[in-house]
């Protein structure tokens, strides 16, 4: 697996090949996704820092073919996107997690309604310094590091590791904000939030800060999308997971897409207002994200949608845009 690559460069590298493409054809009428139409606007997205790296360089793309639409891209973590959104602030959401009732309530009340988009497959990868000889874990073991009942300082205090390890934990966390942090307390933990609060690196949604935190020490252990291992594979180990058939499943593709890949496998969305898809530029640009969707994700670190993902997406889109 390559590195990721920055959202231009990734921007770049489709726009060309769509571009050798549709000479091939001869045919220049109809660009990958495009509208065809003059767009003009602002599109403002926040959210997930994890989707974040997926979404820039699509908007990237969207802006070249359309130069007098504006999309900008925040990462205020999926919690803290969806209070933008729910605040009418921001026209689609970026997210890690489905969108809570809390957070539905929040919308109802402002008047926002939305849908969820599933625009790709994520393997949240839990990851440890490459000396650590540690290879796989259960939910049990990630517990005892992680859980809100645990107080395990040492490798060597996780109970029934095939490898004895005797270094300090030094455990890494997104905060609180984080879709991802959601997503894998609840996973693991059993409840949404429910987490350790003593002895833990809180790195809110700077998860290069867990990176450069677990490859500089021994006893490091943090989690974060699959992207950010990708790009940083050189300098970690990804560990493998006990699924629910006791099976020792590493973050793939193929283990992520087939389910294999529990119970850290999981969907990454974008949540577009109803009044944004009014605005056609808006409704071009989710159309866009979803016909480019599967070739940028394996570029910029992604796991692409199934064909039957994507159509069931694509088939969403439609029904909202119609009409």
């Amino acid at each position: 697996m390559g590195q990721r690559q920055s959202p231009r460069t990734v921007a770049m590298s489709v726009v060309a090949s769509s571009a050798l493409l549709l000479a091939a054809c001869g045919s220049g009428e109809d660009n990958a996704g495009g509208s065809g139409d003059n767009l003009s606007g602002d599109i403002i997205i926040d959210g997930s820092s994890t989707v974040a790296p997926l979404t820039e360089p699509v908007a990237a793309m969207f802006q070249q073919e359309n130069p007098d639409v504006r999309v900008s891209v925040g990462t205020s973590g999926t919690g803290g996107g969806f209070e933008k959104f729910c605040n009418g602030e921001t026209a689609i959401s970026d997210a890690s997690r489905q969108i809570s009732d809390e957070e539905k309530q929040a919308c109802e009340q402002a008047g926002i309604q939305w849908d969820e988009i599933t625009v790709a497959n994520d393997a949240l990868s839990v990851v440890v310094n490459p000396n650590n000889p540690v290879n796989c874990v259960s939910v049990e073991q990630l517990q005892a590091i992680y859980g809100p009942e645990a107080t395990a300082t040492s490798w060597a205090d996780v109970p029934g590791l095939e490898q004895p390890f005797n270094e300090q934990l030094q455990i890494f966390s997104p905060g609180a904000d984080s879709g991802t942090f959601d997503y894998f307390t609840e996973a693991v933990n059993g409840e949404e939030g429910a987490a350790r609060s003593q002895g833990v690196n809180i790195v809110g949604e700077d998860d290069n800060a867990t990176v450069t935190g677990v490859a500089g020490s021994p006893g490091g252990v943090g989690y974060f999308g699959y992207s950010y291992f990708q790009e940083n594979e050189d300098r970690l180990k990804a560990l493998e997971i006990r699924n629910d058939a006791g099976e020792c499943t590493a973050p793939t593709v193929d283990s992520t897409q087939s389910g294999a890949y529990n119970p850290l496998g999981r969907q990454l969305y974008i949540y577009p207002s109803a009044e944004a898809l009014q605005r056609p530029e808006v409704a071009a640009f989710v159309n866009y994200f979803l016909d480019n969707v599967n070739e940028v994700a394996p570029k910029a670190g992604f796991i692409p949608l199934t064909d039957e993902q994507l159509q069931e997406a694509k088939d969403k889109v439609a029904s909202l845009t119609s009409g």
